[in-house]
């Protein structure tokens, strides 16, 4: 029997909207970047939008556990929401608008709720388990949301790749065509997969919560993922249309 997620999905969603709004408000003030342990950047806008979403889902489920960025594990459950408050920090920090606020919900081990919301490009993706993936406005842009599709391109010789950097893409060009780098205003690379626009796209880094609602998010759209490196909270791994899985 398929298990519907409908309500965790409207959770979700309600609690990135409210977590979009506040990061957004946080956007091009005057912060003062911090550098993390591992050499990534996080700034007080990170922490209280990690707060402000832990509270919000732990209000609506008090049961489930929460995996933050920031703050890491609190609470012991089959369920657990997976927060990046803000996806991008380096972006945010210096004005450009592609980052992204990821709230993703594992449920026994599987990925079954994910939603990321782009407030400063207006956008916003979400799937859940067996119903699909979605991209729409935001804020209040879901009654004009658009089902997501990968391509049904199954040749190499016409395939379109990206990867996240100059080295994965350097490696893919030995394959295939390469797509062309974006304008700052759209992210592209698994934006763009998911909508049918490349084929394929390499990620050689970022951490569980980075790949959390992809994983879902392509998977429902038609496409597969490939872990990189074994175990979850580091490395990347290899995204496709699912046609070329196979010869990638």
């Amino acid at each position: 029997m398929c298990v519907v997620f409908d309500r965790d999905l409207d959770l979700a969603l309600r609690c990135s909207d409210v977590a979009g709004s506040l990061a957004l408000d946080w956007f091009r003030r005057d912060l003062r970047p911090e550098l993390k342990a591992d050499g990534s950047v996080v700034t007080a806008a990170d922490h209280a939008v990690e707060e402000l979403l832990r509270e919000e889902l732990l209000r609506s489920s008090p049961d489930d556990a929460v995996l933050a960025e920031e703050t890491g594990s609190h609470g012991q459950s089959d369920r657990v929401w997976i927060l990046d408050p803000i996806d991008g920090t380096s972006s945010f920090v210096r004005g450009n608008p592609r980052w992204r606020v990821h709230v993703v919900l594992q449920a026994d081990g599987h990925f079954v709720v994910a939603v990321i919301t782009a407030p400063a490009l207006g956008r916003q993706w979400w799937a859940s388990r067996g119903r699909g993936a979605f991209e729409s406005p935001w804020p209040n842009g879901r009654a004009a949301a658009e089902r997501l599709t990968v391509s049904t391109t199954d040749s190499l010789d016409n395939a379109v790749l990206d990867g996240d950097n100059d080295a994965s893409r350097v490696r893919l060009a030995s394959i295939a065509h390469i797509a062309p780098p974006k304008a700052e205003g759209w992210c592209g690379g698994l934006f763009d997969l998911v909508r049918g626009q490349v084929d394929c796209f390499l990620s050689e880094g970022h951490q569980f919560w980075d790949h959390a609602p992809w994983r879902l998010i392509v998977q429902e759209a038609g496409g597969r993922f490939t872990k990189r490196y074994d175990g979850e909270l580091h490395g990347g791994g290899l995204y496709s249309n699912a046609h070329l899985h196979q010869s990638l």
